[in-house]
């Protein structure tokens, strides 16, 4: 296997660790980021801290990790791929003719772009999928002052007849696939790209002037901590910038609506009805979940990515 190979794999290793770890940490603040997106004016829930609290009662400490085992199936690639694809794009644009780096916040800026672009034929899916799971759970709890609470055994449909009480990630897909076609696994695709490509602007740029600040020139590297605080500020900051477009693309995603909540037929009819019936502070639901969630994965993720584990792990194997 060639150098070149070896990087490359050693990269996806990296992505795929830090994905499988970041995931496990911080899933139950992204089921209630979910949840808090999703209440249309009428709300369950007061906050994460509550909604935590609620899913607990309602559905156990499991019902917690509601859609998890979507994210950690996939996250592996998905990480891996934007990692990957953001070094691949930098190597690209900003390499000289010696092999050494070039300052280009431009540059950084495009690569970054790159990377948004290629992990979403992982993420949009994923995220349509687990979307599903998650809302689940909220649908069942009872809204305040209502006569009666719907039952948890609701049967979940995705445009085709109601069938499973408890849906799972593989019945959701094949009835998608059964019913639209592979459209339907990527629905909600350009609202995916329109928060997709402007975090990762954001994030690759600001992540790696933040790192450089602590570049040690005997290691040729950040340490493990910078890098871990590089990810958490960048991944926090740019979590909380594109919230808006999170939440549109939620909205759109989520299939099964409550008594009264509305459906979009895009990006557009739903930003509209969303400030029009709610305000414009409902496109920051679910901002500081983001922020606590997106800032450990993306500090792991970078961490992990700076130590080398994919690069020990292929030394051991040699």
């Amino acid at each position: 296997m060639s150098s070149q190979d070896l990087s490359i794999t050693a990269k996806l290793i990296n992505g795929g660790v830090a994905g499988l770890v970041g995931v496990t940490c911080v899933f139950p603040i992204d089921l209630a980021k979910t949840r808090l997106q999703n209440q249309h004016g009428r709300d369950i829930y007061k906050g994460m801290i509550d909604c935590l609290m609620k899913t607990a009662r309602a559905e156990g400490f499991l019902g917690m990790y509601r859609g998890a085992a979507v994210n950690l199936t996939l996250v592996t690639p998905e990480k891996a791929i934007k990692l990957a694809a953001n070094d691949f794009f930098r190597q690209l644009l900003m390499e000289d003719g010696d092999g050494r780096m070039q300052r280009n916040l431009k540059m950084e800026m495009l690569a970054g772009c790159g990377a948004g672009v290629c992990q979403v034929v992982v993420t949009c899916p994923m995220e349509m999928l687990k979307i599903q799971l998650q809302d689940a759970g909220r649908l069942a709890v009872p809204r305040q002052g209502s006569a009666s609470a719907p039952s948890s055994s609701r049967s979940y449909t995705t445009g085709s007849a109601p069938t499973h009480k408890r849906p799972s990630a593989t019945f959701i897909a094949w009835d998608l696939l059964r019913t639209r076609g592979l459209a339907g696994l990527y629905k909600g695709l350009g609202a995916t790209l329109l928060r997709d490509i402007p975090f990762s602007i954001i994030y690759f740029p600001l992540f790696a002037n933040i790192n450089n600040l602590g570049f040690n020139e005997r290691t040729g590297k950040a340490s493990f901590a910078h890098s871990f605080m590089s990810g958490c500020v960048a991944g926090s900051v740019a979590a909380v910038t594109v919230t808006p477009l999170d939440v549109l693309k939620t909205r759109i995603q989520t299939l099964k609506k409550g008594l009264g909540e509305d459906s979009y037929s895009g990006v557009t009819d739903c930003a509209r009805k969303i400030w029009t019936q709610e305000g414009p502070s409902a496109l920051m639901k679910g901002a500081g979940c983001r922020a606590l969630v997106i800032a450990p994965l993306f500090g792991i993720a970078q961490g992990v990515y700076f130590i080398g584990i994919g690069e020990r792990i292929l030394k051991c194997l040699e």
